[in-house]
């Protein structure tokens, strides 16, 4: 057994560093898949204590890594991280900024803001008589432990090295392991998170049943782009004999006929198409169009448009060619090149209405009615074949990432900094990851990922960010733990629960926002899928989740970018 004793304890081979990773990562997997504390799950932050575990126990076995592995893989996982997180928050930051995210968004800059105000009034009162407080890179790694955010970890790590490699002579006893403070304060920051969700529900005393009917009430017609199917009959003879782009014209507003019932016979017709008074029509337009629509047309009535002289399909298409992405809908003449109709257009499921100006994606599914033959050959126009979209776009993966990391090396000169300002590795590439997400189809830059392999790709960047991070920190964790570590735990905690109960007691009071899309908010403004899931399962209700995903883009910019300006303004 010498050979398997050589393999685990002798390191810097690359057998033994691949080995090493994978016994971490396969056992954090599997503890975070199967213990729960409380019911929560602390997921895939297992890895992070299986390294220490690891990382404490190869120093005592006398056994050295090599360091510059060690950190080449903990940067490419942090890159590979947040690169994949940019492209999925993407097509989705900007909008949630737009008017009816601003409150939503409001509240988790607030929380964010407060989260380092606490941080800081801690490391200001404390660090004069708690030696462990007096150390301004572990009370950041305290921060992003507390709101259980890895990639602020990750950027935190990033502008420690900058500090150290312009001036080695800051840390000349040694960089920070600041992923101590981290796993000391992340337990509880997960359980702060879920308790300041109940400790709101009881301070407000929260009726469930009112609050989905209030939500459901006030947002149940917000629906300037949700599609509306009608069947309508032409009534208003001012429209005889006109055609149908006219009437667009008259009414100003946009509709999609994808079947004309005239004389009994069914057809699909296309923008100059004449209509008949007594004409049906089967309407898809923007819900907030109908009523519009139908004062000017005529009333709704009932066709069974199933019963039909000609063979009409009506079919989901996938976008799948890349010369498609970037161009509107408009652009490719479907009813007049093509004898189709498009009404609806599916994207990140979400259902939109299938405007000209819409601008299509790769991976959009967009549903179209005409007869057989038309939608085949529509069909291939726009692609519509499953198998390629498996194919990785990997020319814009790493397109993205050199892109990235150049713009995360500019420095950016602050008055009163010693140290430029970089993004850094994990900076530079979230900012150019979110722009080619949003905007990639104008440079004719594929995007468009699968979820699973959008999801092992962020995986497989965290865990080996996490393994890295754990080993290197085993080496002085338990002299971390000892030497005050315990303080890190209960400054965590207040460092999670303050901010979340002040900004969601103000949102309540001031904004009376709705207590399940509250909760949402505070799980996206810590960025914490324990916290998502614990509201989404007593709402039984998909209203946090709403909340959720409105602010977790910029929540996570910030938790990123705050992280390195942390440690840029106060150790540079």
């Amino acid at each position: 057994m010498q050979w398997l004793i050589d393999l685990l304890m002798t390191g810097g081979g690359v057998a033994h560093t691949v080995v090493l990773y994978s016994l971490v990562i396969a056992l954090g997997v599997a503890l975070g898949s199967k213990v729960k504390i409380a019911g929560i799950s602390l997921g895939v932050t297992w890895i992070l204590f299986v390294g220490i575990l690891a990382g404490d126990l190869l120093m005592r076995g006398g056994v050295r890594e090599n360091l510059d592995v060690l950190n080449f893989v903990q940067d490419f996982g942090l890159i590979l991280f947040v690169f994949s997180i940019g492209l999925q928050v993407g097509p989705s930051f900007f909008t949630s900024l737009k008017q009816g995210g601003l409150k939503a968004n409001g509240v988790a800059a607030g929380i964010v803001a407060l989260n380092i105000t606490v941080m800081l009034v801690l490391y200001y009162a404390c660090r004069n008589f708690i030696p462990a407080a007096d150390n301004l890179p572990m009370m950041v790694g305290t921060l992003c432990g507390a709101v259980t955010n890895t990639p602020g970890l990750g950027a935190a790590n990033a502008a420690l090295d900058q500090i150290n490699a312009v001036n080695p002579k800051i840390f000349a006893e040694g960089i920070p392991v600041i992923a101590n403070g981290y796993a000391c304060a992340y337990p509880l920051g997960v359980v702060g998170i879920i308790l300041s969700i109940v400790l709101i529900r009881v301070f407000f005393k929260v009726n469930f049943k009112a609050e989905e009917e209030h939500f459901n009430k006030k947002n149940g017609n917000n629906a300037a782009v949700k599609p509306h199917l009608m069947t309508i009959k032409v009534f208003n003879p001012a429209i005889n004999g006109k055609s149908i782009l006219q009437v667009r014209g008259f009414i100003g507003r946009d509709f999609v006929c994808s079947r004309l019932l005239h004389d009994g016979h069914i057809t699909v017709p296309n923008k100059d198409t004449l209509l008949t008074v007594d004409d049906k029509l089967y309407i898809v337009c923007a819900h907030d169009d109908a009523e519009a629509i139908i004062a000017f047309i005529g009333p709704e009535t009932e066709v069974d448009w199933e019963i039909q002289d000609m063979v009409m399909a009506s079919r989901k298409l996938t976008v799948t060619k890349s010369g498609i992405n970037g161009r509107t809908l408009g652009s490719l003449h479907p009813s007049s090149l093509y004898g189709v109709n498009v009404t609806r257009i599916y994207r990140s499921g979400i259902e939109l209405f299938a405007s000209p100006s819409v601008i299509l994606q790769v991976g959009d599914i967009i549903t179209t009615v005409g007869p057989e033959d038309a939608v085949d050959r529509f069909a291939n126009k726009i692609g519509d074949s499953k198998q390629a979209l498996d194919k990785p776009n990997l020319l814009t993966l790493f397109v993205g990432i050199l892109v990235g990391i150049i713009f995360g090396m500019i420095p950016i000169s602050i008055p009163g900094m010693s140290v430029p300002v970089k993004l850094g590795l994990a900076g530079g590439p979230l900012i150019i990851a979110i722009i080619l997400g949003r905007f990639g189809y104008k440079l004719r830059l594929v995007a468009y990922t699968t979820n699973s392999a959008s999801l092992m790709i962020r995986d497989i960047g965290l865990v080996l960010f996490l393994a890295s991070v754990g080993i290197k920190a085993g080496g002085n964790f338990v002299d971390t733990v000892i030497n005050g570590g315990m303080h890190y735990v209960w400054m965590g905690f207040l460092i999670t629960i303050v901010p979340l109960l002040v900004m969601g007691i103000f949102a309540r009071v001031k904004w009376k926002m709705n207590y399940f899309l509250l909760s949402g908010i505070l799980s996206g403004a810590t960025t914490d899928p324990p916290a998502l899931a614990f509201s989404t399962a007593q709402a039984n209700n998909g209203i946090p989740s709403v909340g959720y995903s409105t602010v977790y883009p910029l929540s996570m910019f910030l938790r990123i970018i705050t992280a390195q300006v942390l440690i840029l303004f106060f150790c540079g």
